[in-house]
């Protein structure tokens, strides 16, 4: 069995529907069911007998430990976090309580537990911290991507807190050499993403008829994954990754938000073309920027490509046009 935590999510779910898929393992999800969790993402395998659903947050030492005592899992997958930026600027307390102290609950936890097996056991656990591109900071237009070797300069409140739990898984495996190992992935996309993150957001407000606002100019510049790519890579990274290491997870599709909409409008216009003929790209709007608002991300795969043979299969045009396409499907049904 493996323990997954925040798998109601959009990339946690995402991972379950790949992991049940493709193997035969027991998988048991832990989430606490916040406003981005949604059960609707998992409806499809709730009667699968290898699925186990606990309702519950990585803050509650208490449970974490009776569930890992109770199931013994050999790996611990933790994607539960607070990850929007706007709302860690409006709140930052939610922030720091989930992606802080729930990392830390979860690594003294698991320590605990993992300590307590036979040799055998031990040498195969494995606790898998998902982080994100934005612990480095802000690039320039010119600057290379970011490597793992890189420093942390988080800038936003949610960047802080994803950063200081990954010192802390850091520090769990150089001072007690429990077998960690964190990802750091780059925007992702696909089925089952929460409505406030941009590319469902703009997806829903053409449809919707309303407006399609973009922060400041428009050409703040992410790096953009395919979902389904990011959980083939972390089975990889779960199967051969070395302990103690961390990998960057990127979709090497570096583009300016603007673009990013131009793109869904383009397919809309062909998919789903409005009654008036014109291009949704009509609703697109400027809004005052972001406080804060980091210019780009990007990062460097070069680690996980030669190490463990790891590159993305979708571009963002394909990857693009499959996520519309379920958007568009949901709908109908």
């Amino acid at each position: 069995m493996i323990l997954v935590t925040g798998g109601s999510g959009f990339i946690g779910a995402n991972f379950i529907h790949h992991w049940l898929t493709n193997n035969e393992e027991e998988l048991l999800n832990l989430d606490n069911l916040s406003y981005a969790a949604n059960q609707d993402n998992l409806s499809e395998i709730s009667s699968d007998k290898r699925y186990c659903f606990v309702q519950g947050s990585i803050t509650e030492l208490d449970l974490v430990v009776a569930l890992l005592n109770e199931n013994e899992p050999r790996a611990l997958i933790n994607f539960a976090a607070e990850s929007h930026v706007d709302r860690s600027i409006e709140n930052p307390d939610k922030f720091v309580s989930s992606n802080i102290n729930g990392t830390h609950t979860l690594l003294k936890a698991a320590h605990s537990f993992w300590e307590g097996l036979n040799q055998e056991k031990k040498e195969k656990f494995r606790y898998i911290q998902i982080s994100t591109d934005e612990v480095y900071g802000s690039l320039n237009l010119n600057d290379p991507k970011s490597i793992e070797a890189d420093a942390y300069l988080p800038n936003s409140p949610y960047s802080a807190s994803k950063a200081s739990g990954d010192h802390l898984v850091r520090a769990w495996h150089e001072t007690y050499q429990f077998p960690a190992i964190t990802t750091n992935c780059t925007n992702n996309y696909g089925p089952f993403q929460h409505e406030e993150k941009l590319i469902p957001l703009m997806i829903k407000n053409c449809l919707e008829g309303k407006e399609l606002p973009l922060y400041g100019d428009g050409k703040n510049i992410r790096d953009w994954l395919f979902v389904k790519d990011h959980c083939e890579a972390l089975e990889l990274v779960l199967s051969q990754g070395i302990i103690g290491e961390t990998y960057n997870i990127g979709g090497n599709n570096e583009l300016s938000n603007i673009q990013v909409v131009e793109k869904i409008c383009e397919l809309l216009d062909e998919l789903k073309p409005k009654e008036d003929k014109k291009s949704y790209r009509e609703q697109i709007t400027f809004v005052e920027d972001r406080k804060g608002h980091d210019f780009r991300y990007g990062l460097d795969i070069s680690k996980i490509t030669n190490a463990l043979g790891w590159t993305p299969t979708e571009n963002f045009d394909s990857g693009l046009r499959k996520t519309v396409e379920w958007y568009l499907n949901k709908l109908k049904s």
